[in-house]
C-alpha cells in the first residue's frame, strides 16, 4: 500500500478540463470580445494564461490576462490595519469589461469575495464570472463558480493541492490529509 496521496487529476485531465472551460467561456460570452481573464495569485495566473491561449486557438482573439493579489482584502488577516504590498498586475482597464476570475481551487468562497473587493476597488466591470479548476465544496459565503474543471467532494480535514508546471515543475492535483489539531 502506497503512502502517496491520491491523485485526482493528471496533466491530461487538467488539459482537458481547461479546454472544456475555454469553450464554455466562449459560449457563455458569445465570443471573446470585451473579455479579460484575471488570475488570482498564485496558481490562478498560469491557469488564466492557459485559458487565454486556448481561447486564442479557438476564436483567434488573444484575451488579455491580469494577476490579482487578494492578500490586502482577506478577512482572515490579523493585521487588517497594516497594508501589505499588493502584487496585482492589471495591464488593462477593467471598466465595462467582462471579467473571468480564475483560481485553482474554490473552498469557502472567502478568496473570491476578497478578489471581487479588489476588482471593484479598481473599476466597474460589466460582469464578473468565476472559473476554477477544482470545486471542493464547503462554502461559507454565497459564491458559486460559473466554470468548473472538476467537482471534488472533500472533508474539512483534507487539502486539495494543485501542482502546475509553471511554478511547481509538475502537473497534477492531489488530496492530502491534514493533521488533526493537537489538544492541550
Amino acid at each position: 500500500m502506497s503512502n502517496q496521496p491520491p491523485e485526482i487529476m493528471d496533466a491530461d485531465d487538467i488539459r482537458r478540463a481547461l479546454t472544456r472551460i475555454a469553450h464554455e467561456i466562449i459560449e457563455r460570452n458569445r465570443g471573446a470580445e470585451n473579455l479579460v481573464l484575471v488570475g488570482i495569485l498564485t496558481r490562478g495566473v498560469p491557469l488564466a494564461g492557459r485559458l487565454s491561449d486556448l481561447i486564442a486557438s479557438i476564436e483567434g482573439i488573444k484575451v488579455p490576462v491580469g494577476a490579482l493579489d487578494v492578500t490586502p482584502h482577506r478577512d482572515d488577516r490579523r493585521d487588517r490595519g497594516a497594508q501589505a504590498a499588493d502584487a496585482t498586475d492589471l495591464p488593462f482597464p477593467i471598466d465595462d469589461k467582462r471579467i473571468v476570475l480564475v483560481d485553482e481551487v474554490i473552498y469557502t468562497g472567502r478568496t473570491v469575495r476578497a478578489a471581487m473587493d479588489a476588482l471593484m476597488e479598481r473599476g466597474r466591470p460589466a460582469v464578473i464570472q468565476l472559473g476554477v479548476l477544482i470545486d471542493r465544496g464547503h462554502r461559507e459565503l454565497p459564491v458559486r463558480p460559473d466554470y468548473v474543471g472538476k467537482n471534488v467532494p472533500t472533508s474539512h480535514r483534507e487539502r486539495v493541492t494543485v501542482r502546475l508546471r509553471e511554478p511547481d515543475d509538475e502537473e497534477r492535483v492531489i488530496i492530502e490529509k491534514r493533521e488533526a489539531p493537537k489538544n492541550g
